[in-house]
């Protein structure tokens, strides 16, 4: 739809069509009726964000081409992958889609997903190339391994070095490591389509080196570290060192794979576990070791496999990898992520990396913010403390001390999903005075949305 011309009008000139001028609009009454106040406000709001600020257009017209683009809107069929602001506190939310990804990193991924790319083409012999070759040099010297490559999630990942190493051998695990995640991700099902053969040793809660050692045997191909994910396990435990579990390994003539999770680059936050650092299992020794792209890294969905060059060669060989292999998005946003923690001063870029390193003052500073403006429209909103939490299955026993609103509300259940139903929808946290709103993991630049939804759950216009 072409945007109106009109006469310059000083009305127009600071500011878009107000939302009750254009609901009033006869063709838009009707559509009150048959889908709903809310709705045909938030499909206003949208053209009216389309149209922008136009100081050349009369009010007349510019208040015509948006009621026109939002009827327009509400025919459309609805997108079901949209916007959500995070209101948990829970950075790496898996339901939420786990790490939001940076301005720019985003827009570098659209630009390449846009046109033709050199995914698979050898520029300087002008021939057909290997995409695992673009970000095997990075991901290496980030991760301090011989050699790196990218399937398409962490799983995936898992699956081809058990199938490509491991496949008719034993493969020994602690019970304690037995670990099922969400999704039904289990270890002993992951290992069973691999095609190699569990070996269970020591106890849920204790585990010691011995343990491997006498259960490994000819058959033996690996021995499996596996990062304990959303659960932690305290008081009377035991679990070998990587240093000593290598160690062993070599003794016996064995691989030691390590699923570490979500995995870390230094300069990691203090709320994060050192252990999760991709360089300090290279460095004790483990062969081979995966994680995951969209956790504490803060990229795309993906798989990152580290490791000796012998073994990546064999991965890469095995017909797995072809059918796990990831596409140009998540290969340009992960390059793009990566090359913030290899470039000085551009780790605030990743936003699961700036959101980590919050201090009180600033998440006290901006709900404080929130309140103030809520309060203007009467509404019952106070600063809180709240504790939020990593998430995507890292430091599951650590909380992340925040700060946020409350907004009192005797039906706290009604209250959080009418936020849920608002556009955009905000996931908030329910409690028994009213419903919370944690600040840390509201994005930049989403103030205004947030507080324009939480007046809108109150059924107040903007």
């Amino acid at each position: 739809m072409s945007k109106p011309t009109g006469l310059n009008d000083p009305k127009t000139r600071d500011h878009p069509p107000a939302v009750g001028a254009v609901l009033a609009r006869p063709e838009l009454v009707a559509r009150v009726q048959e889908h709903g106040h809310q709705t045909v406000v938030e499909a206003i709001r949208r053209a009216a964000a389309e149209l922008g600020v136009r100081p050349e257009l009369g009010r007349a017209d510019a208040e015509r081409w948006v009621a026109d683009r939002a009827a327009a809107l509400l025919t459309e069929e609805p997108r079901r992958l949209h916007r959500v602001i995070n209101g948990t506190g829970i950075v790496i939310h898996t339901n939420l889609g786990r790490a939001p990804l940076g301005a720019e990193i985003a827009a570098r991924a659209v630009q390449v997903a846009a046109g033709y790319s050199n995914l698979e083409l050898d520029q300087p012999k002008g021939r057909r190339g290997d995409r695992q070759d673009l970000l095997s040099t990075l991901l290496s010297q980030l991760g301090g391994a011989e050699a790196a490559m990218v399937v398409n999630n962490g799983a995936a990942a898992v699956l081809l070095a058990l199938a490509a190493l491991c496949r008719g051998r034993e493969v020994v695990v602690s019970r304690g490591e037995l670990i099922e995640i969400g999704g039904g991700f289990r270890i002993p099902d992951i290992l069973r389509l691999s095609g190699a053969r569990l070996i269970e040793v020591g106890t849920t809660n204790r585990t010691r080196v011995q343990d491997y050692l006498a259960a490994a045997g000819p058959r033996t191909g690996a021995f499996l570290r596996v990062h304990q994910s959303n659960f932690a396990m305290s008081g009377f435990v035991a679990r070998p060192s990587l240093t000593d579990l290598a160690r062993a390994a070599r003794e016996h003539g064995v691989l030691l794979l390590e699923d570490v999770g979500s995995g870390l680059v230094p300069p990691g936050p203090p709320a994060v576990a050192a252990e999760d650092r991709l360089a300090a299992s290279i460095a004790a020794g483990v062969d081979l070791l995966v994680c995951s792209g969209d956790k504490l890294l803060g990229g795309s969905q993906a798989g990152i496999i580290l490791g000796r060059t012998e073994l990546m060669t064999r991965l890469r060989r095995h017909p797995l990898a072809r059918a796990l292999r990831p596409d140009k998005l998540q290969l340009a946003v992960l390059e793009e992520t990566m090359l913030r923690y290899a470039i000085p001063g551009r780790l605030e870029e990743i936003p699961v990396w700036r959101m980590l390193h919050l201090t009180s003052d600033e998440l006290r500073s901006r709900a404080r913010s929130w309140v103030d403006a809520l309060s203007g429209f009467g509404l019952p909103a106070h600063l809180v403390e709240l504790e939020g939490a990593v998430g995507g299955g890292t430091t599951p026993s650590r909380s992340l001390p925040s700060f946020g609103i409350l907004l009192e509300d005797n039906h706290p259940a009604r209250l959080r999903r009418r936020l849920l139903e608002v556009e955009p929808p905000v996931l908030a946290l329910e409690r028994k005075d009213g419903v919370a709103v944690d600040a840390r993991c509201v994005l930049p630049g989403e103030d205004e949305a947030l507080l324009v939804a939480i007046r809108s759950a109150w059924g107040l216009r903007p």
